[in-house]
């Protein structure tokens, strides 16, 4: 039986594994959200990991129920009974062992593990109950070595920890389609929608352990989890499945420095917070402003970015929101994406506007330019880049700033993690990189605006 201790070293393939296969047990390592080009250098697009860890942790859970037929014909040959506690014992060690290297909680991730043992003990009956029946035992002809067979099992547990890392805790979004995933695989082994069910909820109470430090698992996982939203731009941008954006580059060149993989997760701008909390990422950009709540939470870098609030409004309609008061009065309706610093400002600064909350960030200016909404308060760089892609049609229509809107760099709260980040980040200043990035990411983006 081999140690885990290698275990985070898996991460480096993409922090999941491939959602290939027959359940025969056959594994390869996903393509990488961002492959791979020598230490801590990356190369091709990025992209969201968490629908290919989804699709992961689905693989490698049918993949070792799909093992199971080669565990029941040796036992079949042996004699041996299904169930072997000795050997479950190891394993669920292996487990708890390889859950607490990921600061995942190890009891849960047992009990997850508990349930796929028990579910493979129905499988290897079902095979013995075949074969007696039938009086012959197929791959009993050429059976499997009990050693291969073991280091098959050890890396589909890998693979689900690995999967696990990048997932925990579960959110609606990835178990409903996990859930999906495991009724339509484990239904091939004979197994019922219960026991799909039972495992997701399994999966679902698995959560980070204690706090540990961020930087020392980051260097040890080779992997920066990076969160963002996907739906800023010209900070971080999803079209056509790929992620572009000024911070997205940042991530990447700040895995570079770090020498490990950047994986970057969905959150959003109302989840935020709760992903903070949860310890569901090492850092998070994309156009991120301070707040308290988030500040109690977890640590801030430098502002890269330096400006504030302002107003964007039809160009038509440029005079008639030219000033902070014009924003809040009746009949003016006032337009938000939920969740964010933009929010926050409008619920604490009107209060005789109609406020109309549209919950697609990137279809919000939009509604101003068909004439649905009036104003909205955002980011000085946003309205910039509104008013480049809608040329006469939307404009920054207040000159000054409402409030101060620097962009930061939001981590776990790990002062070591911090003091690293915040170096790095000096001396890209210095050498005026963030703003070269955002000057590119705003002409990138305004050029594929025109292209559709």
């Amino acid at each position: 039986m081999r140690s885990w201790v290698a275990l985070p070293s898996l991460l480096l393939l993409a922090g999941c594994a491939t959602p290939m296969g027959d359940g025969s047990g056959d594994h390869a390592p996903i393509a990488p959200a961002v492959a791979t080009a020598g230490p801590g250098r990356t190369a091709g697009h990025a992209s969201f990991a968490n629908d290919a860890a989804t699709a992961a942790l689905a693989t490698a859970i049918d993949q070792r129920l799909g093992i199971m037929r080669d565990v029941a014909a040796a036992k079949f040959i042996s004699g041996a009974p299904v169930q072997d506690v000795a050997r479950e014992a190891a394993v669920l060690r292996q487990v708890g062992d390889g859950a607490g290297a990921l600061g995942l909680d190890a009891n849960a991730a047992q009990a997850f593990f508990a349930v796929q043992m028990r579910l493979a003990r129905v499988v290897q009956e079902r095979w013995l109950a075949d074969w007696r029946a039938a009086g012959r035992c197929e791959p009993c002809g050429s059976p499997v070595p009990l050693a291969t067979v073991r280091e098959r099992i050890d890396t589909a547990n890998e693979m689900q920890l690995t999967a696990l890392y990048l997932l925990s805790p579960l959110r609606p979004a990835e178990a409903g389609p996990l859930a999906s995933q495991l009724r339509r695989r484990l239904a091939a082994h004979g197994l019922a929608v219960a026991d799909a069910d039972e495992l997701v909820a399994a999966a679902g109470a698995i959560r980070r352990g204690a706090p540990a430090a961020a930087l020392d698992r980051i260097r040890s996982t080779r992997v920066l989890r990076i969160a963002t939203t996907g739906d800023y731009a010209p900070f971080s941008l999803e079209r056509d499945g790929r992620l572009s954006g000024a911070d997205i580059e940042l991530g990447r060149g700040l895995a570079a420095h770090l020498g490990v993989t950047p994986r970057f997760l969905r959150t959003s701008w109302p989840r935020l917070l709760d992903d903070l909390r949860d310890g569901r990422f090492d850092v998070a950009i994309g156009g991120i402003g301070y707040t308290d709540e988030r500040a109690a939470l977890g640590l801030y870098s430098s502002a890269y970015q330096t400006g504030g609030k302002t107003l964007l409004a039809r160009c038509r309609e440029r005079e008639r929101f030219d000033t902070p008061e014009e924003l809040d009065r009746p009949g003016v309706r006032v337009i938000v994406n939920p969740g964010g610093t933009n929010e926050r400002y409008v619920r604490q600064h009107v209060r005789h506007a109609q406020v109309i909350v549209h919950p697609d960030n990137r279809g919000v200016f939009a509604e101003i330019a068909a004439g649905r909404a009036d104003v909205m308060v955002t980011d000085d760089v946003e309205a910039e880049l509104q008013s480049r892609r809608w040329p006469g049609q939307l404009c920054r229509t207040y000159a000054g700033t409402l409030t101060p809107g620097d962009k930061r760099i939001l981590m776990a709260p790990d002062p070591a993690l911090q003091a690293v980040v915040e170096a790095w980040l000096l001396s890209q200043l210095a050498q005026g990189e963030p703003q070269r990035l955002l000057e590119r990411a705003l002409q990138v983006d305004v050029d594929a605006a025109d292209s559709r």
